[in-house]
């Protein structure tokens, strides 16, 4: 008869989301940031989902927050595309709805003003954080900000944005300026600060080439078994004292299930969770081996399959 006690512990120990002292830099991206940063342009970077595009600016802004003394900020400023973003939506957002409602129903009258309703977005702000002279008039929209800053900008997945959405970008992000049509106004950047622009891309449809012309690229691949075991021991704290052999065997049936599934790949991320509850789940108790577990292994390995494959058939040929 089937086991039916399977319980997850709760799982503590892990790291947090998008933990800078966690991801591991390898030397090819390391140059590409470097030359990025060289030559003043955006940052373009394709790869697997999980396979780190996002985690990198966190990394980035980590390091170049301490390495600039803190010149830099220590986080990153998000912009998250969507597939009804314009090329306004970097910059800048305008409430015309609240304006027109505060203007017509609530005071009766016009509020010439626009400044409340307008918000600066991540590209847009790291722009006006840089101008010491901006942040100091009775203009800025960036009230928080005392004195001027490098930042880092993460464009998430910018493919799914509307084709015609990074060549409507083309002049603002290579002079990084930007006008606020609404207040007439004009924002540039200082030219003794630093932006540096990552954009992240799951390649589902190609970019415009003028635009790639502009942008230093940077592929991801996915981690061979030896950077997996890196990345394990990184990103995984409080662990039990498990063997690296061990480890290594659970890694190998990883990319196994990897190179059967049809449908969805499990990448970095499902890995790390998946092995946290076989370790609370008691998997490790005793040997490892995947050819010949015990019932009580099977029926966690089991139930654990769960985090990692994604579609019912696939999962039926490992369960």
């Amino acid at each position: 008869m089937e086991k039916s006690d399977f319980k997850l512990a709760s799982v503590n120990g892990m790291a947090k989301k998008n933990d800078p002292d966690s991801y591991i830099l390898l030397p090819g991206l390391k140059k590409a940031v470097d030359v990025a940063l060289f030559l003043n342009q955006p940052l373009i970077l394709t790869g697997e989902p999980g396979t780190g595009k996002t985690q990198l600016a966190y990394k980035l802004a980590h390091e170049l927050h301490k390495q600039t003394k803190g010149d830099f900020a220590k986080l990153p400023l998000e912009f998250h595309t969507k597939t009804t973003t314009a090329a306004q939506d970097l910059f800048y957002q305008y409430d015309a709805i609240s304006h027109f409602h505060d203007s017509n129903v609530v005071k009766k009258t016009e509020v010439k003003d626009a400044s409340p309703y307008i918000s600066l977005q991540a590209l847009g702000k790291a722009i006006a954080m840089t101008n010491n002279d901006y942040l100091k008039s009775k203009d800025s929209l960036v009230p928080e900000a005392k004195e001027a800053m490098s930042n880092v900008v993460l464009i998430d997945e910018i493919d799914k944005a509307p084709r015609d959405f990074p060549n409507d970008i083309l002049n603002e992000i290579e002079q990084y300026r930007f006008s606020i049509k609404e207040l007439k106004q004009e924002i540039t950047k200082s030219d003794d600060k630093k932006i540096l622009v990552i954009m992240t891309s799951n390649s589902e449809k190609s970019l415009p080439e003028p635009f790639l012309r502009r942008c230093i690229f940077y592929h991801i691949p996915f981690p061979n078994d030896k950077q997996l075991m890196e990345i394990a021991a990184k990103k995984i704290v409080n662990f039990s004292n498990i063997s690296d052999e061990k480890i290594k065997r659970s890694i190998q049936h990883f990319t196994d299930i990897r190179r059967k599934v049809k449908k969805k790949m499990p990448a970095t991320s499902e890995l790390i969770s998946w092995l946290h509850v076989l370790d609370m789940e008691k998997f490790y108790e005793g040997e490892v081996n995947f050819d010949n577990l015990s019932e009580n292994q099977k029926n966690i390995l089991k139930f654990s399959y769960s985090i990692l494959i994604k579609d019912k058939d696939d999962l039926a040929l490992f369960e």
